[in-house]
């Protein structure tokens, strides 16, 4: 009975995680066409240092349980390692859309809003390899 509350509750922290690492790069696109308006561009980049914040809390407690789930319920296999890759893969895109927020607040330029766009769909991808990975367990 605890093994399904601990994965039920890395399953939600894991989905509230990959809200904000989808959210915080369409934030950047909408900053990045928010042009000269101070107002709209302050506001959007208050909203993404608060999804920053938030994003890494959900991802901690998303690590935590999974620990939980590997060291005490002993689940292991190759698609564990490759899934963990991913998941390493999608902490980075994260930290660069972080960074990049911050760049924007202390002046730096973002870069084109159909870059941006372009970098906003990534993601999904991974989610997608991730989730065939735990699904089918290929090694």
């Amino acid at each position: 009975m605890a093994y399904i509350w601990i994965k039920t509750f890395h399953l939600v922290f894991v989905i509230a995680w990959m809200a904000a690492v989808f959210y915080l790069p369409r934030l950047l696109v909408n900053i990045a066409e928010a042009g000269a308006e101070p107002a709209v561009r302050a506001r959007l980049v208050l909203m993404g240092r608060r999804l920053y914040r938030f994003g890494h809390v959900m991802f901690g407690l998303a690590v935590a349980l999974g620990l939980v789930l590997w060291l005490h319920f002993g689940i292991s296999g190759g698609w564990l390692h490759a899934k963990l890759l991913l998941v390493a893969l999608l902490l980075a895109y994260f930290i660069v859309s972080g960074r990049w927020l911050k760049g924007v607040d202390a002046g730096r330029a973002l870069p084109s809003s159909r870059t941006l766009r372009w970098f906003n769909e990534v993601p999904v991808l991974v989610l997608v390899a991730i989730v065939w990975l735990v699904l089918a367990k290929p090694f």
